[in-house]
């Protein structure tokens, strides 16, 4: 299977891009071909709701975006690995969820993986983050969220070694496709 990550930590070998790594780890380990995107990395600026994408399907600004809306749309499985900041979703990952509106009709019958890291140690710390990404994917169609990972209590780079967490995104990625 081909599992596409996207880690919107703005901090390299931070909790969620750790996390991320150990899923990708386990998934590899299964034989799957994996892609990890950075957004850090990459150049994206925000949607302004022009709508010149409406009848050409291509959005009007010309950054790395048209890239990572392929790569989504060729991948089986997705993961979506973001801090929690301020209780939500952080703003590299909601840029990118926005930016997917020329194509979002495309990336269809995707299974969703969920990897969420929060200084809050209670996993309702990432309640809103996980309403807005089960938002995004009530609009791609046959969309699957099929598993969260709960990085709460992390607030230090680093404190994801120590964390539950760490075994369970690397035991997750071993068992992807299994839940269909």
């Amino acid at each position: 299977m081909k599992v596409l990550a996207i880690c919107a930590s703005p901090r390299k070998g931070g909790n969620s891009d750790v996390l991320c790594d150990q899923f990708l780890k386990g998934a590899i380990e299964e034989g799957n071909e994996v892609k990890k995107i950075n957004l850090a990395d990459m150049n994206i600026s925000p949607c302004v709701a022009c709508y010149g994408c409406t009848k050409s399907h291509q959005c009007v600004k010309k950054d790395d975006m048209a890239q990572i809306q392929q790569e989504l749309i060729d991948a089986d499985i997705i993961v979506l690995a973001t801090p929690v900041y301020f209780y939500s979703i952080d703003a590299q990952m909601k840029i990118m969820i926005d930016r997917c509106l020329p194509r979002y009709r495309e990336i269809i019958n995707k299974d969703f993986y969920y990897i969420i890291t929060a200084a809050d140690p209670e996993h309702s710390a990432a309640d809103e983050t996980i309403a807005g990404l089960r938002g995004y994917l009530r609009c791609l169609p046959g969309a699957k969220e099929q598993g969260i990972i709960y990085g709460t209590g992390t607030w230090d780079k680093g404190d994801v070694y120590l964390h539950p967490s760490f075994e369970k995104a690397y035991a997750m990625g071993k068992t992807i496709g299994e839940a269909e």
